[in-house]
């Protein structure tokens, strides 16, 4: 088995978690979940090397790039102790890279995804100002070939009324009502579980790039088009 093929194990034992979220259960198969994470870690190790052959990633090993299974159950109706799935990602380098890159490894519902997830105020209002007075930029890479093959459609929260400050008439109010930029390619089981998934996985973060730079662009360069 390459190592950087994930076993069909990884997926088995999430399928198993599911049914027993209790902290007993998982005590109790601790080393079980030890195993499994360490061809989780293999995987993501090789997807960093990867993603640094095409990008400038900050995030320095697959340890670091991985999330926690414990779930934050404060705030959330949903109390189950653990997640049910294997997620981490990746932070692009400097300042001037924006964007960050996700991956979701759960049966039924593998992704690969990136984007803007909460964009503050003032990000916001930049990226809504850019699309306000020239939305063609970003149309042309959302509506471009590759784009559409591999993402389809730009994702995330929208408002249901005009954002304040800008035209309800606006061609380009669909785009303006965005709170969030979020692209995403979903695999079936088979495709992540098969020997060039982690290439594929690269190549669609490598396909963000386009997305990305428009985005870091208008994010980081102040009113007379330079770099801040």
């Amino acid at each position: 088995m390459s190592q950087l093929l994930l076993p069909a194990s990884v997926f088995d034992f999430m399928r198993q978690l599911k049914q027993n979220n209790n902290r007993e259960w998982f005590a109790q198969n601790k080393e079980a979940y030890q195993l499994q994470l360490e061809y989780v870690e293999t995987f993501t190790e090789g997807l960093l090397n990867l993603v640094n052959t095409h990008d400038v990633i900050e995030t320095p090993t697959a340890k670091k790039a991985l999330h926690r299974i414990y779930r934050d159950i404060r705030f959330s109706k949903d109390k189950t102790p653990f997640k049910s799935n294997w997620s981490g990602g990746f932070k692009r380098a400097g300042k001037h890279r924006r964007g960050g890159y996700y991956f979701h490894l759960e049966p039924g519902n593998t992704f690969i995804g990136g984007g803007f997830w909460a964009p503050n105020t003032p990000d916001l209002k930049r990226i809504r100002d850019d699309i306000a007075f020239d939305p063609s930029p970003l149309k042309q890479i959302i509506n471009s070939k590759e784009f559409k093959t591999v993402f389809g459609v730009l994702e995330g929260e929208q408002l249901k009324t005009t954002p304040k400050g800008y035209a309800a008439d606006d061609d380009a109010i669909e785009l303006l009502r965005y709170k969030q930029f979020l692209v995403r390619r979903r695999f079936t089981d088979a495709e992540a579980l098969s020997p060039d998934f982690v290439k594929q996985a690269s190549d669609t973060f490598k396909s963000m790039r386009p997305f990305f730079d428009y985005m870091s662009d208008v994010l980081t360069a102040n009113l007379n088009g330079e770099e801040d």
